[in-house]
């Protein structure tokens, strides 16, 4: 696993999830360019077999376990897309996995992850708490633990999302992202200005969430 990446590892990860991932549109808003006054385009990630992105990172991970890593399964901590993406890919495979969540997540989301025949395992009031969980799981049973977006093969994976809006609009200028783990702005940066340091590319961030708050305090 690289310690460190480059595009070459972005464009790697593209090759190795093409088999479980949708190249998604990139349509235009005209709502949104016509507030702006600015050509505005929605790169439409939900249409991915799991209705987001995380599958992205997820499958560049998983696929490039060993086949002995794959025998033990895999296992992960999530409040919802990550953990369905984990399911989704690990299902593809053949592979057991174990989703460790949290007693506050919600029923509709745990459904969710039961369709994917995801072992879910609800420990907890934190995500903090199903975390520890998921590692006491991980040593137990040999499982490898795939993380949620502080792994240099989740960042690749989601990086794939950049080649894309690059391939879709060559002369793309800004792109806004959506920050939470930083996964995802990671391999997005790491893409883009890899092939243009021009491009701005800008986190959003909920304003008033609780870590967002206190990071600003």
């Amino acid at each position: 696993m690289p310690t460190s990446l480059t595009l070459q590892d972005v464009f790697l990860a593209q090759k190795t999830i093409a088999p479980l991932i949708r190249h998604t549109p990139l349509i235009p808003s005209l709502s949104l360019s016509e507030r702006t006054g600015m050509a505005v385009y929605l790169k439409l990630e939900l249409l991915q077999e799991t209705g987001a992105f995380k599958v992205r990172g997820a499958a560049n991970k998983i696929l490039n376990l060993p086949a002995e890593a794959r025998r033990h399964g895999v296992v992960t901590v999530s409040t919802g897309n990550h953990g369905r993406a984990v399911a989704y890919v690990a299902g593809q495979l053949g592979m057991n996995a174990a989703v460790c969540i949290s007693e506050r997540v919600p029923e509709n989301k745990v459904h969710a992850l039961r369709q994917l025949k995801a072992e879910v395992v609800i420990h907890g009031q934190s995500q903090d708490e199903a975390e520890g969980q998921a590692r006491y799981l991980q040593a137990e049973r040999g499982a490898t633990l795939i993380p949620p977006f502080d792994d240099p093969l989740i960042i690749a994976g989601q990086g794939t999302l950049g080649l894309e809006l690059l391939a879709d609009l060559p002369e793309i200028e800004t792109v806004l992202v959506p920050l939470s783990g930083g996964g995802l702005i990671a391999g997005v940066a790491l893409a883009l200005k890899s092939a243009n340091p021009n491009i701005r590319v800008v986190g959003v961030s909920m304003e008033r969430a609780a870590v967002m708050y206190r990071s600003l305090q």
